[in-house]
C-alpha cells in the first residue's frame, strides 16, 4: 500500500515551492536615470544652418556653371560642339537665374561631360 502521508507532505511541500516561487516574480529593472538631454537646437541656429548650406550650394553651382561654359566655348572653337551639349548649358544658366541650384549643377556637369565628348570625338578618324 501507498503511504498517504508522505504524499501529502510532498505535494503540500511542493505547492509551498510554486506559491513562494510565484510571488518571487523578477524585478522590473530600474528606471533610467535622468539622462542629461540635450536641449533642441533653437530655430535659430537651424535657419542659419539651412541658409549656409545654401550658399554653399549656390556657389558650387556658380562654379560649375562657369566650368561648363569654358568647356562648351572650347569645343565650340574646335567645332566640336554638340547641340545636346549648348542645350544643357543653356538649361543651367535658367535653372540658376531661378535659383534652382541642384539642377543647375546637375545640367553643368552634363554640358561640361558633352563638350568633353565632343573634343574626344576628333581624335577618331570621320569616316572608316
Amino acid at each position: 500500500m501507498i503511504d498517504r502521508s508522505s504524499l501529502c507532505i510532498r505535494a503540500g511541500a511542493l505547492a509551498m515551492v510554486l506559491a513562494v516561487g510565484a510571488c518571487a516574480t523578477p524585478e522590473a529593472p530600474p528606471a533610467p536615470a535622468a539622462e542629461a538631454v540635450a536641449p533642441a537646437v533653437a530655430p535659430e541656429q537651424e535657419r542659419a544652418a539651412r541658409e549656409a548650406r545654401r550658399v554653399k550650394q549656390a556657389e558650387e553651382a556658380r562654379a560649375l556653371v562657369a566650368q561648363a561654359e569654358t568647356d562648351v566655348q572650347r569645343a565650340r572653337a574646335k567645332r566640336a560642339l554638340w547641340l545636346p551639349a549648348w542645350e544643357d548649358l543653356l538649361a543651367a544658366r535658367e535653372s540658376l537665374a531661378a535659383h534652382d541650384f541642384a539642377k543647375a549643377s546637375e545640367r553643368a556637369r552634363l554640358a561640361s561631360e558633352l563638350s568633353q565628348l565632343g573634343l574626344e570625338q576628333l581624335a577618331y578618324p570621320a569616316v572608316k
